[in-house]
């Protein structure tokens, strides 16, 4: 058993022991007159949920700006991965037990966590093969379509307008992340396997968007933290939306490097024929 699967093993079952314990909290936190140890457990799951998020975000940007497949890029994913997974993963777990309607962030934590995980593998399968993850992508992504499409007309139907507070716009998110991604999945199980750009490509754009969630989820979910003078400003907007652009930049350069090698390796050819 590696140190990795150990820890990951503990923190699952103190995970599946303590939820049930904070069910119907209002939030991520024990009630009043509960055990102390419940206390203990809902506070270092909270701040283990907040500071995954952080250092997630901040390796997310270090990884994004470090120059890819070197040492810094590697390290700084590594942590990435390790850090969201523990935030999104609190997430989606705690969201099912708060009293206060919880679904759409539940949806949101199970799809940052597929497109992680999903994300991460392609960067470490050098072959590409498509197989069972693959199939199972599938699966999760046209569930999250669905989840998102259901929650639109529910919203829509629902006398607030809302699902557990949330507008039915919110869920188009959902709707075009969910079909995109399952769109990759079919695309890769027919074809049976990626080339090494569209591999990168996989890889770019669902960490990006993994880190998009969060970064929207706090920056425009969690204003109450800022100073009244950011609160509802074009600045939060604009941090909230950062992942976005900066993955088309660098879907763009990755499909232009691959265009200009191709095209540099065709002259090449042709001149060595006519030489």
């Amino acid at each position: 058993m590696t140190p990795r699967f150990a820890l990951s093993s503990v923190l699952f079952v103190a995970a599946a022991t303590l939820l049930p314990s904070i069910a119907l909290a209002d939030n991520l936190e024990a009630r009043p007159g509960d055990p102390a140890w419940m206390h203990l457990g809902a506070s270092t799951l909270l701040w283990a949920h907040i500071s995954g998020g952080a250092i997630g975000m901040i390796t997310g940007v270090v990884a994004l700006a470090a120059r890819k497949g070197q040492r810094v890029h590697r390290a700084a994913g590594k942590l990435f991965f390790m850090a969201m997974f523990m935030a999104y993963a609190i997430g989606a777990g705690v969201a099912p037990f708060l009293d206060t309607g919880q679904r759409p962030n539940f949806i949101a934590g199970i799809m940052a966590l597929y497109l992680l995980v999903s994300g991460t593998v392609a960067a470490r399968r050098r072959d590409a093969k498509a197989g069972a993850p693959e199939v199972i992508g599938l699966v999760t992504a046209l569930s999250i379509t669905a989840a998102g499409l259901i929650f639109m007309r529910m919203g829509a139907a629902s006398p607030s307008g809302t699902v557990d507070g949330s507008p039915p716009q919110a869920f188009v998110l959902f709707t075009i992340a969910g079909a995109f991604a399952a769109a990759g999945e079919l695309n890769f199980l027919i074809r049976r396997q990626l080339s090494n750009v569209a591999r990168i490509a996989r890889h770019l754009w669902r960490m990006c968007f993994s880190l998009f969630i969060a970064s929207g989820s706090f920056f425009l979910g969690q204003q109450q933290v800022f100073p009244e003078g950011l609160q509802d400003s074009v600045l939060l907007l604009v941090l909230a939306l950062a992942p976005l652009p900066v993955m088309l930049f660098w879907l763009g350069k990755i499909r232009f490097d691959a265009w200009r090698r191709r095209a540099k390796a065709t002259e090449m050819s042709a001149s060595q024929q006519g030489g």
